[in-house]
This record gives C-alpha cells, structure tokens and sequence, in this order.
C-alpha cells in the first residue's frame, strides 16, 4: 500500500503548511478560537503550527524511528482537530468540551473514507486515532483518585513514550500564563509512566483474567494477582453493517449457536429504524439460556459504541465468561458497494452517520480483543 500522508509528510520536510495545502481538512481549525489563558497564541490552526514545529525541536526526535517521526507528526497535525466541532462559550470563555474523543472520531473517519488519500494501514491509523484520543491526559493524570489507571489504559493502545512527546509539543507549541506548570506535569508523567513499567509497552498483568478485573473494578490494584474463574467463552463481534461479521461466523463460528440481531428483527418482522429495544431484549433473553447452561456462543450485531459492548461484556462475564471482542472491518468502498447488493438495504446517510459514530474495541475492554 502506498503510504501518502506519511510520503508527503517526509518528503514535505514535516512541514505543517505544506501538509494543510494537500490535506483540506486542517484548514478548518484556521479561526476556531481559544481560550488566550491557555493560547495566548491565536487560533487552533496557529497552535498547531506551532506544536509541529516544537515536536521538530525536541531532543528525543532524533531518536525515534522512520515510521514513529512520520505518525507522531502527523498525530500532531491532527491533535486538535475536534476543536472545530466541539468549540463554543460558555460564561465568556472559549471552550471546546471533549476535543479529544471528538478528535479521534474524526481522524478515523477522515482516514477510513478517504483511504486511497491517506494510505494509513489499520496499525497505523489506529495508533494515530489513540494519540489523538489521549494526547491530553500527561497534564491532567495526576488530578484522579487512581492516577495510575488511566495511564495503564492508554498504555494498552499506544506506547506512552510517543505520547509524552506529543503532549510536550503541546505544551510547548503555545503561549500560556502557566506554561512552566504544564510542563512539570508532562515531565512527571514521563517519570511516573517509567516507574509503571508501561513507558515501551502495556503494563504485563498477572494473566488475562486479571488483567480484565482491574480495567472493570474501581478498588482493584494493577499488581493483584487473581485466579481465573472462567469457565467458558463468549465471542462478541463488532463491525459496521456489511463488514463482514455473518461471512467470517459461517467460516470460522465452528458451528456454535449466534444470537444474531438481525435474525431475530427479520423473525419479528421489525424495521431496522424502530422498536430496537423489543429486538435487544428478545437476544438478551435468547443469550441468557446460553449464558445459564455454560454454553459458547456468537453475539452478532454491530456494537460499534464502547458504552453498548461494555454493558454485554458485563452481562456474560457475570455469568463466568471469558469475553472475547473481535473487531471486522471492510474498506470503506466495498462497504457501499456491498450495501447496493444487500436485501436489507441501508440508507446511505444511515450508514454514513454510523461509521462518523464508530469507537473502536479497546484492548483492555474485554477478556481478549482482537
């Protein structure tokens, strides 16, 4: 695959104004406005200018590889992209309420529809999408009651490594009344992440049992060891409508029982605009049976929200499951294309507004995820 942005971005001397001429969608951030205590320096566009720039700068730049300067650039000419949608006042100030998540919604989308522009490989795009999604919390970690779960939680996405150098570009890449503050905090994040052991790579739990407890259990510590009382597996799939999910159970579901979505709204004769909720409680009722015996089985449906797939996860890891959540995905063309030739037909609109909402399975939100 030919890697474009990550080409244009080498061979454009990491050059953020050189970016934004071939990528349109950075020009968006141009007069979105900011809070001047925290960006003294002007818009979103000049921050980030300034950001890409300092990332240029820093020490540990050299050090890093090919591919990482290329993504970490990147990164960061996108970090604040969610500004552009999330910005607006409130008592006098410029805000921009939860940029990081909005921000990281829409890189993904930008880089799965427009594919062929950006020639982003899954690994690739997702690393990007997390650091986006995280690039805030090195200043504000150490305010929570357990500092160390959300740096454990990230670490399972992204190496914190290149996340602390994002988040210092940040810092640096602004005019603000407590900039000094704000880099002590990024410096004591490096420092506590290190101390974790989760500074290269995800913290090492105990076993996977473990490993999911501690990610779902406010009073768990990461170093507890547990014993694995699973005592089956559910598999949870997770995937746009024509990823997929249907074709790989026929091909690898080893003839276990599904509780499909679909099915059950085609046997109740239910649009797939309405009663929504006569369907989820009909699977539910049909998965219970399952999860009483001790069964194996599928959950079929899209679950491409994180609040929907953890509220399953929970439901069959009560009853001793070992959840695994396997993500499909089809390129974003073949997707439509697909849709045309479907019986049950999408409206385009629908179908566009689910892949804008998509969260993508995070590695610690189930047993395994794949």
């Amino acid at each position: 695959m030919c890697q474009e942005i990550l080409r244009e971005i080498r061979e454009g001397g990491f050059s953020f104004q050189k970016l934004s001429g071939k990528y349109s969608e950075l020009n968006l951030m141009k007069e979105i406005p900011q809070n001047p205590s925290y960006h003294g320096e002007g818009d979103v566009y000049c921050h980030t200018e300034m950001v890409c720039e300092r990332l240029l700068e820093l020490p540990e730049w050299r050090e890093l590889e090919k591919e990482e300067q290329e993504l970490l650039f990147m990164a960061a000419a996108f970090h604040d992209i969610g500004k552009v949608y999330c910005t607006k006042q409130e008592d006098g100030n410029w805000v921009s309420p939860n940029h990081t998540m909005m921000g990281e919604k829409k890189f993904r989308w930008l880089a799965y529809r427009n594919a062929e522009q950006f020639g982003l490989t899954f690994s690739q795009r997702e690393k990007a999408a997390r650091l986006i999604r995280y690039h805030g919390l090195p200043v504000w970690f150490w305010a929570k009651d357990r500092i160390e779960f959300d740096l454990l939680k990230a670490a399972e996405s992204i190496p914190l490594r290149l996340l602390y150098l994002l988040s210092k570009a940040d810092v640096q890449g602004r005019i603000a009344e407590e900039s000094d503050q704000l880099e002590e905090q990024v410096a004591l994040f490096a420092d506590y992440a290190k101390e974790l052991g989760i500074w290269e790579q995800p913290y090492v739990f105990a076993n996977p049992y473990t490993k999911y407890q501690y990610f779902h259990r406010e009073s768990l510590r990461h170093q507890a060891v547990l014993c694995d009382r699973t005592e089956f597996d559910v598999l949870l799939l997770s995937g746009l409508p024509l990823a997929g999910k249907d074709s790989w159970i026929a091909r690898h579901g080893m003839g276990l029982p599904v509780v499909s979505l679909d099915d059950i709204r085609e046997r109740m004769g239910v649009s797939p605009a309405k009663n929504s909720g006569r369907v989820a409680q009909a699977a539910t009722e049909q998965a219970r049976i399952y999860l009483r015996r001790k069964q194996p089985f599928i959950w079929n449906a899209t679950n491409i929200i994180q609040e929907t797939r953890q509220r399953l996860v929970g439901l069959f890891a009560g009853y001793g499951a070992r959840v695994h959540i396997l993500y499909l995905e089809a390129p974003y063309q073949e997707l439509f294309a697909r849709n045309q030739k479907r019986a049950r037909y999408i409206p385009e609109p629908a179908l566009e507004e689910m892949i804008r909402k998509l969260e993508m399975p995070a590695p610690w939100e189930a047993y395994e995820v794949i």
